[in-house]
């Protein structure tokens, strides 16, 4: 009896890491849709666009604007029809680098030889010319897709933008720049040169996906396919799944999740935590599990920060935020906020003992390392650090609860801090 026992906890063992294992591929390894969720319209304007430069042999220029997760990649998925040259503005820094990346995409390195690596202006020169030598009729379609396209505002003079766009205007060869961005101001970032080579089209996404059909992906996601190997398991399975989307906690956690990003890569690492806590103790998704793993993937990371602060760098944060109250949020310098510290320690507190300037300085430039205070400007100007202008980048709740959380905090540092955050 003992002997049949172990085989059976055998084998739940090994359905349930089974499943486990399946659903954790399916949330690590997850492939773009055929088609944006809830964009249906915004899709079919960009396909249309893509059809006539790629049917029509008609160039075109467009920005996808769009938050981060909204789809703007997914325009790829077209990539087939055209010789497609996709640069990301986070990875080629500058024209030049952008310039290799597309010379190498669209296969120009045997022709060009080693120009490649020559000057910028040679290899411009040579990527304008073939695509103006081209041929309407018999020439393949060109896509350029310019991703983090406000980033290619700030390079120098914005040569790359001025090329391509005004390239799209006047070559034979039929060419698509295609920007997305997850600026609404984009436009503003572009000289009037550039923008006057701009077709000044743009698709916004924003999703209608509703959360009916959020929550239908989640049944989807969570769900185990009709051949898993055993049919009994995946039943109660897809059974517990179901019901799990209909209990209220969950279903509040998850339009948290909702309301808060609607990218379903967020949603893939919160059900991928939840998954991941499922044993053979346990082998179906409980609440608790969808509750630890909100908790884990909503934790405040400034938050965290805060908890390893040592006493004095807490008490300058509570300085920093009297010195926004009385200035009503002006900005702040170091030696303002070392005076507003040294009338606490003077008038008000009895347990922090007094220290050196440097050693308050150097708890500062902690803050500053850590980006809990940021300079108002970038370090153009060269002023002396002391007087250099900052800013708190802290919410009330954030410093408070490392408070209430801050082992042994004196009682004087508490009642300071809520005359400042009360």
């Amino acid at each position: 009896q003992d002997r049949c026992g172990c085989v059976l906890m055998m084998l739940c063992d090994g359905v349930c890491v089974q499943a486990q294992k399946l659903l954790r591929e399916r949330l690590c390894h997850q492939k773009l849709p055929d088609q944006p969720v809830g964009l249906d319209s915004q899709y079919k304007h960009l396909l249309e666009l893509l059809r006539r430069t790629a049917v029509h042999g008609e160039s075109n220029s467009v920005l996808i604007v769009g938050p981060r997760g909204s789809g703007k990649t997914m325009v790829r998925i077209h990539e087939h029809h055209f010789n497609a040259a996709p640069v990301a503005g986070l990875l080629q820094t500058d024209d030049k680098i952008a310039l290799k990346e597309i010379t190498r995409q669209l296969h120009l390195e045997n022709v060009v030889g080693d120009k490649v690596f020559g000057s910028f202006a040679e290899n411009l020169a040579f990527l304008l010319e073939a695509l103006k030598k081209g041929d309407k009729s018999s020439s393949r379609p060109v896509l350029f897709v310019l991703d983090e396209f406000d980033l290619f505002a700030h390079h120098k003079n914005q040569t790359l933008l001025y090329n391509l766009l005004d390239v799209s205007q006047s070559a034979q060869t039929p060419v698509a720049v295609l920007g997305l961005t997850c600026r609404l101001d984009v436009l503003e970032l572009l000289e009037k040169r550039v923008k006057s080579r701009f077709s000044h089209r743009q698709i916004h996404l924003f999703s209608s996906l509703s959360f009916a059909q959020y929550l239908d992906v989640v049944r989807a996601q969570l769900s185990l396919p009709p051949d898993f190997p055993d049919p009994k398991f995946s039943d109660e399975w897809n059974h517990s799944v179901t019901k799990l989307c209909e209990d209220k906690t969950v279903e509040e956690i998850l339009r948290r999740n909702f309301n808060g990003s609607k990218d379903f890569r967020s949603l893939h690492s919160l059900l991928f935590l939840a998954v991941s806590r499922v044993s053979v103790s346990h082998s179906t998704l409980r609440e608790a599990d969808l509750i630890e793993a909100w908790r884990l993937i909503s934790v405040d990371s400034k938050a965290n920060v805060l908890h390893g602060l040592s006493i004095l760098e807490l008490c300058l944060i509570i300085a920093m935020k009297h010195l926004n109250d009385t200035y009503d949020g002006e900005p702040f310098n170091f030696q303002m906020v070392h005076n507003e510290f040294k009338k606490f320690i003077q008038r008000k507190s009895h347990s922090i003992h007094k220290f050196e300037k440097p050693v308050v300085m150097k708890a500062f430039e902690h803050l500053l390392q850590l980006e809990l205070v940021r300079p108002v400007d970038s370090g153009v100007c060269k002023v002396q650090r002391e007087y250099q202008l900052m800013r708190l980048m802290l919410e009330h709740g954030q410093v408070m609860e490392a408070l209430q959380r801050y082992p042994q905090c004196p009682t004087d540092v508490k009642q300071w801090a809520l005359s400042a955050f009360g």
